[in-house]
């Protein structure tokens, strides 16, 4: 595997590349608190060495870590955590009580992955994701605090992205483990006016209100960061909050003008793309159109995809 594919935060936080995608495109997150681990997020069934080799790196055996938590049950987020944990003796997987069944048992789950992105991608991407012994599932709820290692994690209900999805407040780094809810930042997006974020309306269950909210309900803490699966840490949090909220708003507006005919997929991607580079372009980013279009292929179609369901589903 590629070198460096870890990063080490302070506050024994440490950005591990899963390597999906292209890099730094998907992270998982190490915690160490008094000599304990836990992971955020896991990638896919291949990033499983990753993490391992992370954990090995810091000195941590498998059996020192507590607790595999994920954000939401999304396969780049979640897809590896079954094949983790059989690695893991002593693990608990943490996740949202609306996703536990999926990790649990992944037929639904891998159903409908093959459903957004094909049989053959999903196989090719994922593999075949491994439930997990419903003994080993902790369920959360809502402003729940977990304590590790005498490190509390609270987890707050954050749907809009996905109702199945948490966010982790750690107090110890004034941050929040935010998954998908407080978007996407590419760091091949960097300038010197700092990081650049959008928002993810991926299949099936954004709704924009919901994840306004989500978004004020974090921004209640003042947080100092954000740790986001895609990807890694990112400050100047309320400057990064008033881009993604009005980069939102712009979609959710364009989609709404949009015709519901065979055309409208391909337009609402191609507004989607006009949104993104008129706002890099005013962040200061010189990457050409066609270079930038590229690296947000995937998200393009993605988003796209997700705001229809959100259409269909307003009008039915």
């Amino acid at each position: 595997m590629p070198e460096p594919f870890v990063q080490t935060l302070d506050h024994g936080i440490h950005v591990v590349d899963t390597g999906f995608h292209r890099p730094m495109f998907d992270a998982s997150f190490l915690i160490e608190e008094r000599g304990r681990a836990a992971f955020v997020d896991t990638g896919t069934n291949h990033s499983v060495p990753r993490l391992l080799a992370a954990l090995a790196a810091a000195g941590l055996a498998p059996g020192a870590v507590d607790f595999v938590i994920a954000t939401h049950v999304h396969l780049d987020h979640a897809g590896g955590v079954g094949l983790l944990m059989q690695q893991l003796p002593a693990a608990r997987l943490v996740v949202h009580p609306l996703g536990a069944r999926h990790l649990i048992d992944p037929t639904r789950l891998m159903d409908s992955a093959r459903r957004v992105y094909g049989a053959d991608e999903v196989a090719r991407s994922y593999g075949d994701v491994v439930g997990v012994d419903a003994e080993r599932v902790l369920r959360t709820a809502d402003d729940m605090v977990l304590d590790f290692a005498g490190r509390p994690l609270k987890f707050l209900d954050t749907p809009g992205h996905a109702r199945h999805h948490h966010c982790i407040w750690d107090e110890r780094s004034r941050g929040f483990f935010t998954g998908d809810t407080f978007g996407l930042s590419y760091r091949e997006f960097d300038t010197a006016a700092g990081a650049w974020i959008m928002p993810t309306t991926t299949p099936i269950q954004f709704e924009p209100e919901a994840l306004r909210r989500s978004i004020q309900r974090m921004l209640a803490y003042r947080p100092e960061c954000m740790y986001l699966t895609h990807y890694g840490r990112v400050t100047e949090v309320p400057r990064l909050a008033g881009l993604l909220l009005e980069q939102m708003d712009a979609m959710v507006a364009l989609a709404l003008a949009l015709p519901n005919d065979d055309a409208r997929h391909a337009a609402m991607a191609r507004g989607f793309g006009e949104i993104y580079l008129t706002s890099l372009r005013a962040h200061g980013c010189t990457l050409a159109d066609a270079q930038i279009l590229d690296l947000l292929a995937l998200d393009l179609e993605l988003n796209a995809q997700g705001m229809a369901v959100w259409l269909n589903r307003k009008t039915r």
